[in-house]
């Protein structure tokens, strides 16, 4: 499967003058495949954001190197088709949201590439339509909820018709509704329209959907795998300071009990199923 993103021995430290840098990433080596779906965890301070914004080049590394599309993001003659290919959508909608109108907020981008008024029309309509929010067209940003208001920044990047699109932790200030609004929406992005798909998120819920999950603590990457590889290890993800989905906690704590229920659950339904057959 081809490497739509590649970090090797990647570091990053942030630069200050009268004291000691700080060391965010440390030999780095990840990459994403075209077409993937990766949820990137860690807790606060990890780095998980750091490694994000070197998707796209808002950050450049300290030393080795990120290639997207075999583009090293270092290239600054290529820093405009990098972010062509790499969209990003941060966690607060309010700091992408730039216009009065929702149509003219997605527009914005392409007017400023200086796309054709026709198509412009076409992916505007295409991009809103794709995060069902084609009937908000005409409203204002302000007067939709959280939820609404991020589905609008994910239109305005997807409307660039990027390859990939970067989350970081876009759901973090989003109420329940809100939150299953923006993730229906990512998945949408990634099966319906092969779109490759970044997600950096805090909530075990969401990197359930995802194909692979990459865990990163203290600048490196400490495990990776599928999400029910990652979340049967249940006592390592607490060693690390993050939780677990609620089922899958709830039959690991069966099982320290003896109740025979497998160790690898991660969705309600097989927590459902597995409860049946232990009432059976």
């Amino acid at each position: 499967m081809k490497d739509l993103i590649l970090a090797e021995h990647l570091h990053f430290e942030y630069v200050r003058e009268e004291e000691e840098n700080i060391l965010v990433l440390n030999d780095i080596d990840v990459s994403i495949h075209q077409g993937e779906f990766v949820a990137i965890l860690g807790h606060n301070g990890s780095g998980k954001s750091t490694l994000a914004k070197h998707f796209n080049a808002v950050l450049l590394p300290t030393s080795g190197r990120v290639l997207v599309d075999g583009v090293d993001t270092a290239d600054q003659e290529h820093l405009f088709d990098i972010r062509q290919k790499v969209g990003m959508v941060f966690q607060n909608p309010d700091n992408q949201i730039v216009a009065t109108i929702v149509e003219e907020d997605v527009a914005f981008a392409l007017e400023n590439l200086g796309v054709e008024p026709e198509e412009i029309r076409r992916r505007v309509d295409e991009a809103l339509k794709t995060v069902d929010m084609y009937e908000f067209k005409e409203h204002a940003p302000h007067q939709l909820s959280g939820g609404q208001k991020q589905r609008i920044a994910i239109a305005g990047v997807i409307a660039m018709r990027p390859e990939c699109v970067v989350l970081d932790e876009p759901t973090a200030m989003l109420d329940p509704k809100g939150r299953r609004e923006v993730l229906r929406t990512v998945m949408e992005l990634n099966r319906d329209y092969g779109t490759t798909v970044a997600l950096i998120t805090h909530y075990m819920d969401e990197a359930v959907h995802a194909d692979r999950v990459i865990v990163v603590d203290h600048g490196d990457v400490v495990i990776t795998g599928t999400p029910r590889e990652i979340f049967s290890q249940v006592e390592k993800m607490k060693e690390l300071g993050l939780d677990v989905p609620q089922v899958t906690e709830l039959c690991y704590r069966l099982k320290q009990e003896g109740a025979p229920v497998p160790d690898d659950v991660i969705t309600e339904d097989e927590c459902t199923a597995a409860l049946e057959q232990l009432l059976a």
